[in-house]
């Protein structure tokens, strides 16, 4: 019996048309019952006005999707910064949150600690920070790997969740793959931490390629994930360029997106929900 049959597919479907009824169109063509909201008509949720919010809330509510995470950019700040500013935004993107009835947010570990131990300390404390504002709005905090930020290899990422212990994980495979780091380690050491996966897959040179064609071992942690009760996969596909890519990336160093001709965004959406498809079926 396949273990996977019980898997339900989520998308940034910003990455298939910035425009937000095209996202609808997306997620419903492609039957993916829920978004991981990040840019709505070319604007970053955490930027997004409260009418436009409602707005894309009830067009949401209408056709039948659910928003699984705020796909928030939290973290992705110089550490060096004054953590004031990252506070007033992560209490706008809680606010988003509670207006799309999201339970999860994704965020990150700051930048400009070059993986050194003498910033542990102040990470730590930031994202229990964070963690104590999710808390008191029943708001799960999910901490992505990424390259460039403290949490980058799964070493990392392991110890900042042993001592933020409310900190869930996002597995983002691709990430590790840019990093140096092997995706099946990263899974052992984070399993027990995953609240879900973000779906993004790269060859050993660190170029974006689609699910299952690169070194990012879909096919041998997803069943274990599901094994183990996770339920949603974030389909993150980067196949193309994307509104927003660019100010995602914070100016630090730019990931290869891409390597194949697609007519457009949603067909390179498409691409990616057909190969994540064929891996969950075997």
């Amino acid at each position: 019996m396949n273990p996977m049959t019980h898997i339900k597919l989520c998308g940034f479907a910003d990455e298939a048309d910035a425009n937000r009824l095209g996202q609808i169109k997306a997620l419903s063509e492609n039957e993916i019952p829920y978004l991981e909201i990040r840019g709505v008509d070319g604007t970053n949720i955490a930027d997004l006005s409260r009418e436009a919010a409602l707005q894309f809330k009830s067009e949401l509510d209408a056709a039948g999707i659910q928003v699984w995470s705020i796909g928030s950019p939290a973290g992705k700040t110089n550490v060096h910064e004054d953590f004031d500013k990252a506070l007033e935004q992560f209490r706008r993107l809680l606010d988003m949150a509670e207006i799309f009835e999201a339970k999860r947010i994704r965020l990150f570990s700051f930048y400009g600690t070059s993986g050194e131990e003498s910033y542990f300390e102040e990470v730590c404390r930031r994202l229990n920070v964070f963690c104590d504002l999710c808390e008191e709005k029943g708001i799960i905090p999910c901490h992505e790997n990424e390259k460039g930020i403290y949490g980058e290899n799964a070493p990392r990422c392991l110890a900042i969740h042993k001592a933020v212990p409310r900190l869930k994980a996002v597995f983002d495979p691709a990430n590790f793959v840019q990093c140096g780091q092997d995706v099946m380690e990263a899974w052992e050491m984070l399993s027990p931490y995953v609240e879900y996966c973000h779906i993004k897959d790269a060859a050993p040179d660190g170029h974006i390629v689609p699910p299952g064609d690169g070194i990012g071992a879909l096919r041998e942690y997803l069943p274990l994930y599901a094994a183990q009760g996770g339920v949603v996969l974030t389909l993150e596909p980067h196949l193309a360029e994307f509104v927003g890519l660019k100010a995602l990336e914070g100016g630090q160093e730019r990931s290869e997106v891409g390597g194949l001709n697609f007519e457009n965004n949603r067909a390179a959406f498409d691409h990616a929900v057909m190969k994540l498809r064929e891996i969950l079926n075997g």
